[in-house]
């Protein structure tokens, strides 16, 4: 019998609660430096090619970590890795604190991406070994929900605590210290839910953990993962200077208001289809961001503030729905041994796009300017999630047709004694 059937069914549900304000909490400091950008560059005077820096420098090693040590916790327990996780995070709070000038933060940001992704892996999976046989969606669900009212949160909390609180560089690293320091403390006293195999140091060799049996569908859907996370970093480090310049919006707040209205939409849009069809929820997200960023373009062209932040909303709908659908249609096939692993892959894909395609607006702002930039990273993300789209459909089809014995071009033969993913992912259709 498992760790996880010895525990009581309090503890249980005590234990998963905790664990995803906790991976919340993770993403809210993520997303707390954003409103600050402002205040940082009017101080220290660096261009926005250092701003997407600061920016990428997290994601970039939020990959490394979960590249490293996101299926560690599959070997050595879900307690180790958080606990550890929470430490070096306390560490990123006091150089946030500390920081006073570009060379710091970067430190910090660099810091703090580590113990997030470290974290990613663990919590994720923890929540998924933690919720109840009877409610096999609530794990998927909160995976897909604590990131982005995360991050929604953390965009607005720090963006009022700058605008109307005192010491704006330092209140809101200074009770995240405390948040942190208080949750370290917690974490020795939860229950191990990781059933632990052989093979940790083999674990630590960077790789994309995906069982062979779940990579065809994990393939169509990384694009479209990709396409939206892409949308999210270009707001979350561009996002207070196109709503500054472009629609000529002043104020702090503003940075914090666009992150909120983003990834607050994508929550509350997890919540309205939580008990849908994940495929079904899945492609109708990815065609509201669609229309999000379309209606985002015409607001910038207009320029109108209402167009603007009405666009965010949907495409921030899509983004949250087309997450947790991917989601549940993914997740839930990996066993306890290998959740870690399949679900830091699946971060790993969401963070490509959340960093790389940051970078390169920030290099390309410099030489043609914000509106421009932002016109063809829109129309670029566009037409990769149109792409994908197509081949997610494409790829129900094939399955339709397989399940129904119709014969088609390309389908690979039938083997003896196929793996569950046709009949687990049956349910999800």
């Amino acid at each position: 019998m498992s760790r996880r059937r010895q525990l009581p069914e309090l503890s249980r549900g005590f234990t998963f609660w905790l664990i995803a304000t906790v991976q919340a909490l993770l993403l809210f400091a993520s997303s707390a430096p954003s409103p600050l950008y402002g205040v940082y560059q009017a101080e220290w005077g660096f261009s926005a090619i250092m701003l997407t820096a600061v920016f990428a420098m997290y994601a970039i090693a939020l990959l490394v970590a979960l590249l490293v040590v996101g299926g560690f916790s599959d070997h050595v327990g879900r307690r180790k890795v958080l606990g550890a996780a929470l430490v070096v995070e306390v560490v990123s709070m006091l150089l946030f604190i500390t920081a006073d000038g570009v060379g710091p933060l970067l430190a910090a940001r660099v810091v703090q991406g580590l113990a997030t992704g470290a974290a990613t892996g663990a919590t994720s999976s923890a929540m998924l070994d933690l919720q109840p046989p009877d409610r096999p969606r609530i794990g998927p669900l909160v995976n897909s929900l604590a990131p982005v009212v995360g991050l929604a949160l953390g965009g607005l909390g720090s963006g009022l605590l700058v605008e109307y609180a005192p010491a704006p560089k330092t209140l809101v690293y200074a009770l995240l210290l405390v948040a942190f320091v208080l949750s370290a403390l917690i974490v020795p006293l939860l229950p191990e839910t990781s059933p632990k195999r052989p093979g940790a140091a083999a674990s630590l060799v960077p790789r994309m953990a995906v069982p062979r049996r779940i990579r065809p569908l994990f393939l169509t859907v990384a694009p479209c993962l990709f396409a939206v996370w892409a949308v999210g970093g270009l707001y979350m480090s561009l996002g207070p200077s196109i709503a500054a310049r472009t629609l000529h919006l002043g104020g702090h707040l503003v940075g914090g208001l666009v992150i909120f209205a983003q990834t607050g939409a994508g929550a509350l849009g997890s919540l309205l289809r939580r008990n849908h069809p994940p495929r079904r929820t899945m492609t109708l997200g990815f065609v509201a961001f669609l229309i999000g960023v379309g209606t985002t373009l015409g607001a910038l062209a207009v320029p109108s503030p209402a167009l603007f932040f009405t666009g965010i909303v949907i495409a921030g709908y899509g983004f949250g729905t087309g997450f947790l659908g991917a989601f549940q249609t993914i997740a839930p096939l990996a066993g306890p041994d290998e959740r870690a692993g399949l679900v830091a892959s699946m971060y790993v894909v969401c963070y490509l796009g959340f960093s790389v395609p940051a970078v390169i607006a920030g290099l390309a702002v410099r030489r043609f300017g914000l509106g421009p930039t932002t016109t063809v990273y829109s129309v670029s993300v566009m037409v990769l999630a149109v792409v994908a789209c197509a081949g997610l459909l494409a790829q129900e089809r094939r399955e339709k047709r397989a399940a129904a014995g119709v014969p088609h071009l390309g389908t690979p033969e039938p083997q003896p004694a196929p793996p569950a993913v046709p009949a687990a992912d049956a349910d999800h259709r």
